[in-house]
């Protein structure tokens, strides 16, 4: 496009931060510099025992599992999320995967990853969405890492409201919801499993056990944000 054209267009269509709805400046990207600045990052990918992993403990049986920033209800990263998953903001999913990717290959606990899969969604929910909105965000990891990222490996077989807030407790006595492909076959692999928010851990429990039903699968967890 040409730069004059391109100016015109922002001039009267600016391009607005997915943080905090404001104009962004000609140098910025998605998010503008004061919500980067007040986003929180973690630092699981260096920490065995960080609060995501001890999520897990006596749940399920991860190798490791980290996340990008943490999550509190209404602050910037509540609105990423949001505009992520409603607003059709795709391709902040592929921005923080880059950004996150580039930490994770840096981590002793990423390194012999043989592919990289999303949570998946339901058929149902994928169509009135278009996309999964953790798809880019595993792509761009996949590639940092230098594996494979592949999308049908576990499938979604049963539609559920989101279990976000549902109570630990109640999570046995759920029916199936995930599935392993049979077409796949993961036995021995480590398998990075990505997410957009862990909060009570019940959406990645259920998957990492339909994944576990292969023989010696290794399952390591990492999502956008960590609720505390």
């Amino acid at each position: 496009m040409l730069p004059l054209v391109k100016n015109t267009i922002q001039l009267f269509f600016p391009e607005i931060c997915s943080g905090c709805d404001a104009p962004l400046a000609t140098n910025e990207q998605l998010i503008c510099t004061k919500c980067r600045h007040q986003l929180a990052p973690t630092d699981f990918h260096l920490d065995p025992e960080n609060i995501a992993v001890k999520n897990f403990y006596g749940i399920c049986n991860l190798e490791h599992a980290s996340a990008m920033l943490l999550f509190r209800k209404a602050d910037i990263v509540q609105h990423l999320i949001h505009n992520l998953k409603y607003k059709g903001k795709e391709d902040l999913g592929i921005y923080l995967g880059k950004w996150y990717g580039s930490i994770l290959k840096e981590s002793p606990f990423y390194q012999q990853i043989d592919c990289v899969i999303p949570v998946p969604l339901h058929p149902r929910k994928l169509k009135k969405r278009g996309y999964n909105q953790v798809s880019g965000f595993g792509k761009e990891i996949a590639k940092a890492l230098q594996t494979n990222f592949e999308e049908d490996i576990l499938l979604r077989v049963k539609y559920t409201q989101t279990q976000t807030f549902k109570n630990k407790w109640l999570r046995q006595y759920r029916k199936e919801i995930f599935k392993k492909n049979t077409e796949h076959n993961i036995e021995g692999k480590h398998i990075l499993l990505v997410d957009d928010v862990i909060t009570t851990g019940a959406t990645i429990e259920n998957c990492v056990k339909a994944l576990q039903k292969d023989i010696n699968v290794k399952v390591s967890v990492v999502s956008i944000a960590f609720t505390v």
